[in-house]
């Protein structure tokens, strides 16, 4: 298990990270979820010992990280960690022997994850040549060649087709199911609510919120409400008790409503007037917990 416990972290007046602790098992995906410039970055970097923090520490099976421990992980950085002019197999093979694996069984496994992200006929060409998205399984696949324990991503998704995001989607899904510790951060959050169980929101450097995803959405002080309406909602929608937000578009309106409304009477007159047409009533997206969250 990785266990990051209360990391602090300031850079001059800037305090990137003020307490920040969570925690991602084997065989499991955590979603690493913040604003921009929430810490994210600090805290991954944190973990592979690129930043000291201040305070806090972090580690993997109960003790303290150290080198050998870091052969075993895989680290995909925001920003490119890959040499443009360089051959994408060669890069990865040259990844694989960082971490210690000798050459033939790096180069293969090399060309296998090139493989697995449809690119065996770009085995020779430079990085430089790829497009932003092929660039980003090329990255992805330096994290994977040596088989780790743990992988930490930032921003995978990012730049993706559909198609990409499906393959790596799967990949990380096959990883997590093998055992694997796999965290990462996106802004895709629909996303990020189909892939994972568990998630951490983090806001100014703490996290704010952390548990199972279902967990989390069920105990929320908020929900989602849909409704199909003839006519201007505005009027119908005054009546309702603990509106919190309101979205309009034309005859549909999206309302973020207290847990704590009784919508019964509502639903009831709205349809005796005979304008509701069609509602639904759930527990709040991972989109709503995180604008709550990060308010």
């Amino acid at each position: 298990m990785l266990h990051v416990d209360d990391l602090h972290k300031s850079f001059g007046d800037i305090h990137a990270l003020q307490g920040c602790s969570f925690q991602v098992a084997k065989g499991s995906m955590l979603g690493f979820l913040g604003p921009n410039g929430a810490g994210k970055t600090t805290a991954m970097r944190s973990i592979f010992r690129l930043i000291n923090p201040d305070r806090g520490e972090v580690t993997w099976n109960g003790e303290p990280i150290r080198p050998d421990d870091l052969l075993r992980f895989g680290y995909m950085p925001e920003q490119r960690g890959l040499y443009p002019k360089m051959k994408a197999r060669d890069q990865i093979a040259y990844f694989g022997r960082l971490h210690g694996m000798d050459k033939s069984a790096a180069i293969e496994s090399a060309e296998q994850w090139l493989a697995v992200f449809d690119l065996e006929d770009r085995f020779d060409d430079p990085l430089e040549s790829l497009s932003h998205g092929n660039q980003q399984r090329v990255q992805l696949a330096a994290a994977l060649v040596h088989d780790p324990e743990l992988l930490v991503l930032d921003e995978p998704f990012s730049g993706l087709d559909p198609i990409a995001v499906e393959t790596m989607s799967n990949v990380l899904r096959e990883q997590a199911s093998r055992g694997k510790a796999v965290v990462f951060s996106s802004h895709q959050l629909d996303l990020v609510e189909d892939l994972c169980e568990d998630v951490a929101i983090i806001n100014e450097g703490a996290v704010v919120v952390s548990g199972e995803v279902d967990q989390l959405k069920d105990a929320a002080p908020i929900r989602h409400l849909e409704l199909d309406i003839d006519g201007d909602a505005t009027e119908l929608i005054d009546q309702l008790e603990g509106v919190i937000s309101t979205e309009a578009k034309g005859d549909h309106l999206i309302a973020i409503i207290s847990s704590e409304t009784d919508i019964r009477g509502f639903i009831a007159r709205a349809q005796e007037a005979g304008r509701l047409r069609h509602f639904s009533y759930t527990s709040p997206s991972l989109t709503d917990l995180f604008r709550e969250a990060v308010k």
